[in-house]
């Protein structure tokens, strides 16, 4: 809505429909500078399927594994834009990087 709104172009790409895969996980985690935990749509149904005690023992590669498998699972909407990726929407973020 807010690159609409801005005259950003931009590809868009459903990830519930077509999940990220485990590379791009591990390329756009890098580049967000977050840890896999933000990475994690808390609020979700399928967060909640798995149970937070589940998920805070699993390591790198299970939650890769699952976010990869489940688009529901990741926290939305993923920016991607040349090296830099946003995580969740955050308006002051999106004005530096495009404005």
């Amino acid at each position: 809505k807010w690159l609409r709104a801005h005259d950003v172009s931009f590809d868009d790409r459903a990830i519930v429909d077509a999940p990220p895969t485990v590379d791009e996980l591990k390329k756009w985690i890098g580049a967000s500078g977050l840890p896999i935990q933000k990475w994690l749509n808390t609020s979700g149904l399928s967060y909640r399927a798995l149970g937070k005690e589940k998920i805070q023992a699993a390591n790198e590669a299970t939650l890769l594994q699952w976010l990869s498998n489940d688009g529901k699972l990741v926290k939305r909407p993923v920016l991607v834009h040349g090296g830099k990726v946003l995580v969740g929407f955050d308006e002051a973020k999106y004005r530096a990087l495009f404005e």
